[in-house]
């Protein structure tokens, strides 16, 4: 058995609060403009739902659901998804 050390990566992230005030930097980060009307659905698969703060977001593996406190992390592939805090300050620092 080998033993292996991830390589250092960059990736943008942004802390989750739940608020619908900060969902327009988590709309850039994933490339959508805006959310629609009834400030729901922001497109098949991704939501936010206002009264628990959450937001679903679709990953790779299926859809995630971020809790206020957790990070939206953008990957080196562009890919999207939460990641709790403790397991994103074990992780990352700043750069």
């Amino acid at each position: 058995m080998g033993r292996y050390r991830k390589k250092p990566v960059v990736v943008d992230a942004i802390l989750w609060t739940g608020l619908e005030e900060d969902l327009p930097e988590i709309l850039e980060m994933v490339d959508f403009d805006s959310l629609p009307s009834d400030g729901v659905h922001v497109k098949p698969g991704i939501g936010f739902v206002p009264p628990h703060g959450t937001l679903d977001i679709p990953t790779l593996e299926g859809t995630m659901t971020a809790q206020p406190g957790d990070w939206i992390i953008k990957g080196v592939q562009g890919e999207i998804y939460p990641c709790k805090p403790d397991i994103f300050e074990a992780t990352y620092e700043e750069a």
